[in-house]
């Protein structure tokens, strides 16, 4: 029987992190480093205090997510795609393209050189929480074959992306992980994302920025507070971890309580 200190390290295994360079994706890189983990960086631009190695990668862009995938030498143990943007930037295409379709386009670069035993973490948002009432929105995404394909589908569905994009994206990428998990569990690899709630990155300060304070306000946090990038970041250490080696296909809500509080209402209301 492994010893759970076993089975929370990473030493002698190589992981890739997408949005290296701040955030949760910063945080997580400092984390894997400390459990032993050779940790291999993506992101637009190189971070001040990065991972032992880093690989540039542009997601809007076909081929430097291409590129960077073949700058990856395998076998890679674990994956963890962390980097997006919000509806903040006022760019409704290019948050589905870089949350979800360039997103998509690296993971499936990637995969060869996943084996068994090796993870696929994404990172999905509470505001995906309504994902299943939202199913042909996001199927009609997830249905295309290409980024390419992917933007076609939503110049023809401009409703999809009405609220900015970040919704669709955030809903494609757990449709993503609970229709990749059969096949990708056929090959020994697991596949899951997390949901994080409010939490203080960079990405808040565009929503700061595009919404006001309010519009953050207003969200329900039951523990009193926004989460930090450290407690979103372990979340996605234990998915990649032998500790969760029986887990896949699952979305793990760590939004500090909101959608707890929400059902919490509605049995009341019963």
């Amino acid at each position: 029987m492994a010893h759970i200190d076993d089975l929370l390290r990473y030493d002698g295994r190589r992981v890739v992190v997408t949005g290296c360079a701040s955030g949760i994706g910063a945080q997580l890189c400092e984390q894997l480093a400390d459990l032993g983990a050779q940790v291999i960086g993506l992101d637009l631009r190189e971070p001040v205090a990065g991972p032992s190695e880093f690989v540039e990668i542009d997601l809007a862009d076909p081929g430097s997510i291409d590129r960077a995938a073949a700058a990856v030498s395998g076998p890679v143990d674990a994956l963890f795609s962390v980097a997006g943007v919000s509806s903040g930037i006022g760019n409704p295409l290019l948050v589905v393209t870089i949350n979800f379709l360039g997103t998509r386009q690296l993971t499936e670069a990637l995969l060869p050189k996943l084996g068994p035993g090796s993870s696929v973490n994404l990172v999905s948002s509470l505001a995906a929480q309504h994902y299943r009432e939202n199913l042909p929105q996001a199927a009609g995404l997830l249905a295309t074959g290409s980024m390419a394909e992917g933007i076609a589908w939503c110049h023809d569905n401009p409703g999809a992306l009405a609220n900015g994009g970040y919704r669709l994206s955030k809903e494609a990428i757990i449709g993503y992980t609970v229709t990749s998990a059969v096949p990708l569990g056929a090959k020994g690899i697991r596949i899951n994302c997390t949901g994080p709630g409010v939490t203080e990155t960079p990405i808040l300060d565009q929503l700061r920025s595009a919404y006001g304070n309010d519009f953050l306000d207003d969200i329900p946090k039951p523990l009193g507070r926004v989460s930090n990038s450290a407690e979103q970041a372990a979340v996605l250490v234990f998915l990649g971890s032998g500790a969760a080696g029986y887990i896949t296909g699952q979305v793990i809500w760590a939004d500090g309580g909101n959608i707890a509080a929400r059902q919490a209402a509605d049995y009341e209301k019963g």
